[in-house]
């Protein structure tokens, strides 16, 4: 007999979330923009990070104050300019003109040949001063880099070279696992949809019941034979749907537009995307209950999308960042869901190394359903 009781209750209360997520999908059919926003944002941010961003320097604008005028110098000069990373050098008279381009933007690097530096090359002791332009400190990394590559290779005085006592070269072989080519296109495509699914459940359901407590539609709702937890769930599983299809626009635009494929297993993306599209979408939720206008939902979601962008590690490597901060960001979904991701799209993982992400999120999700139903339980009392 009680089998049969709790037979008829699991049935009723599916029975109740799908005809709340029947009518919720009957809204979103009815939304053209936003349908046409789920569509056209997958298409331009796979764009802007396929095409537009990256960290990798192109075409710098430099400097050059060569105050050694010889050969070796000018050589010099050449072999940074052979790099391909680099504009033509604009040559200045005095330091105060290179620095004062620096300043004004117009220069990446300023380079100083000093007087002695065919001498000093000669005794294999030469010395070139490098100033760079901070403001973008990963660009200017690798500027600062490219020029220390040439000067560690180069050889002014190939005959002094060979009357110098034979010195043995350390042997530094490199090998780059995952992403061979340090391309950052591997780096922001394999994390694009999870920012894209964070915008998506966080800005669409963050307006979901303060939006009808506005139009004054909620009170029919708590008026049905429904409990809390089943209009969140009624109201999340039609988004769960639109994100999935977000997940396959994105992969697929990336595979076949730029060959970012997953190498891992596409069971384990599928698996690790749910829990994280919920602990999203129930974060959505939560900021609805607190809100008691439109206007002040959408802010709430932005303090929470922001954050998420900048410390879950999908534009800046989470590792890089000072203690503190990068613990900050283990409280937030993206920062879980980028981890599984990157294992599974770039590193080849399966279902077994996503365990950790995937309980993480659950444990999230769990949380954020309790307090859902805390706060909403005074309104459907």
């Amino acid at each position: 007999m009680s089998r049969s009781v709790h037979a008829r209750t699991r049935a009723h209360v599916i029975s109740n979330i799908l005809a709340i997520a029947y009518k919720e999908a009957t809204a979103l059919r009815h939304d053209q923009a936003f349908l046409a926003t789920v569509i056209a944002q997958p298409i331009m941010l796979l764009l802007l990070y396929g095409f537009a961003l990256s960290n990798k320097p192109a075409n710098v604008p430099w400097v050059v104050l060569d105050q050694s005028r010889t050969a070796a110098s000018r050589r010099f000069v050449a072999e940074v300019q052979s790099t391909g990373y680099f504009l033509p050098p604009r040559a200045v008279a005095n330091y105060d003109e290179g620095r004062a381009l620096l300043k004004r933007g117009e220069a990446v690097a300023f380079v100083i040949v000093p007087s002695d530096f065919r001498r000093a090359a000669a005794r294999a002791r030469p010395r070139v001063q490098v100033l760079l332009d901070g403001t973008d400190p990963i660009s200017a990394a690798r500027v600062g880099g490219y020029i220390g590559m040439v000067g560690a290779a180069f050889e002014a005085d190939r005959a002094a070279a060979e009357v110098r006592p034979p010195v043995v070269p350390l042997g530094l072989r490199q090998r780059f696992f995952f992403n061979p080519r340090l391309r950052d296109r591997e780096f922001f495509l394999a994390v694009l949809a999870g920012m894209l699914l964070t915008n998506l459940c966080l800005s669409a359901t963050s307006l979901g019941i303060v939006g009808e407590r506005e139009s004054g539609t909620f009170e029919y709702m708590l008026a049905s034979p429904t409990t809390p937890l089943e209009i969140v769930l009624g109201k999340l599983l039609p988004f769960v749907v639109i994100s999935y299809a977000v997940l396959v626009l994105v992969v697929l635009m990336s595979g076949a537009c730029f060959g970012v494929w997953p190498d891992g297993s596409w069971l384990a993306l599928a698996v690790v995307t749910l829990p994280f599209v919920l602990a999203s979408l129930s974060i959505g939720v939560f900021v609805s209950t607190l809100a008691a206008t439109s206007a002040q939902a959408v802010f709430v979601s932005v303090f929470f999308i922001l954050p998420s962008f900048v410390l879950s590690g999908s534009m800046i490597p989470y590792q890089l960042m000072p203690p503190g901060v990068r613990e900050v960001g283990f409280l937030l979904p993206l920062r879980w869901y980028q981890i599984a991701q990157r294992r599974i799209i770039e590193r080849g993982g399966g279902l077994a190394e996503i365990a950790i992400p995937c309980l993480a999120l659950t444990v999230f999700f769990s949380v954020m359903l309790l307090l859902i139903r805390w706060r909403m339980k005074p309104r459907l009392a």
